[in-house]
């Protein structure tokens, strides 16, 4: 039979609404008793009921991460860390696929179903209403990867990516390459579109220089492989900035099944 909260009180010596106190986050309990019902509890092997907790407190303690590409490891590693801190903090996550669903609606109705407390929207190729979804539900809301704007309309963690195409580009005008080229994901990507506007920008301050662009289908090994052997067919640029890690794998790839060699016949730069 499972232990209750009665029966922790009886071992305590308490009453059961000092036993529930003790097991709120935030109630007003002394040490001593928080002592004498902690031992009681331990005693018994009971554990609070999370669920019956969150009808008392309003809180479910979950926190909702929505993801959209399960490909790329650098997702795979936001998930692991952000699980581990979570959980740290005796939260618990509920994690989100989006990965080929063609209505994010969908995920907006389940979580807030779950009455999560928070929400974490980690992707630069959902658009950008998605996150803004949640605040307009009262759910906190912070869009990882998202765009960095002077006035963002949710909370954002993320890298200028403007910048970040300045300089790669700056990098592969050091090298003294005359034809360069940005390889992106998705055009769609928030991500891709400001890479794409940092490296056009600095280019554009060295005449002489050619830059073009591409995009990939997506942010994969085998779309960047495949954009790449399609820029080898057309006759390459003498070095590419892809706008994802992934992506300059899977073209380094391609690269080298066509017998040639990095840096020594196309320069590469990847980004995460």
């Amino acid at each position: 039979m499972a232990v209750t909260l009665k029966d922790v009180a009886e071992r305590a010596g308490v009453s059961r609404s000092a036993v529930s106190r003790t097991f709120t986050e935030g109630a007003s309990v002394s040490p001593r008793m928080r002592s004498k019902v902690e031992k009681a509890a331990e005693e018994l092997g009971y554990h609070p009921n999370a669920l019956a907790s969150s009808l008392t407190t309003g809180r479910t303690k979950l926190v909702g991460l929505v993801l959209n590409n399960f490909h790329n490891p650098i997702f795979l590693q936001v998930f692991d860390l952000f699980t581990r801190r979570l959980q740290d903090r005796e939260l618990r996550p509920l994690l989100v696929n989006l990965t080929d669903e063609t209505d994010p609606r969908n995920s907006v109705r389940m979580l807030r179903q779950y009455s999560v407390d928070a929400v974490v929207v980690a992707s630069s190729t959902l658009p950008p209403d998605f996150a803004e979804a949640f605040r307009d539900a009262g759910v906190p809301v912070v869009h990882s990867f998202g765009r960095h704007t002077d006035t963002p309309k949710v909370n954002v963690v993320g890298i200028d990516n403007v910048e970040c195409g300045r300089m790669a580009a700056r990098a592969l005008l050091r090298r003294k390459y005359r034809h360069v080229a940005f390889m992106g994901g998705p055009a769609t990507a928030t991500s891709t579109q400001d890479r794409l506007e940092g490296f056009l920008s600095e280019v554009a301050r060295h005449p002489g220089v050619r830059a073009s662009h591409s995009f990939a289908e997506n942010y994969t090994f085998q779309a960047g492989r495949q954009e790449m052997q399609r820029q080898l067919r057309a006759g390459p640029a003498e070095a590419f900035f892809c706008g994802d890690d992934i992506l300059s794998i899977g073209a380094l790839s391609a690269i080298e099944d066509a017998g040639l060699f990095v840096p020594e016949d196309i320069g590469l730069i990847g980004l995460n």
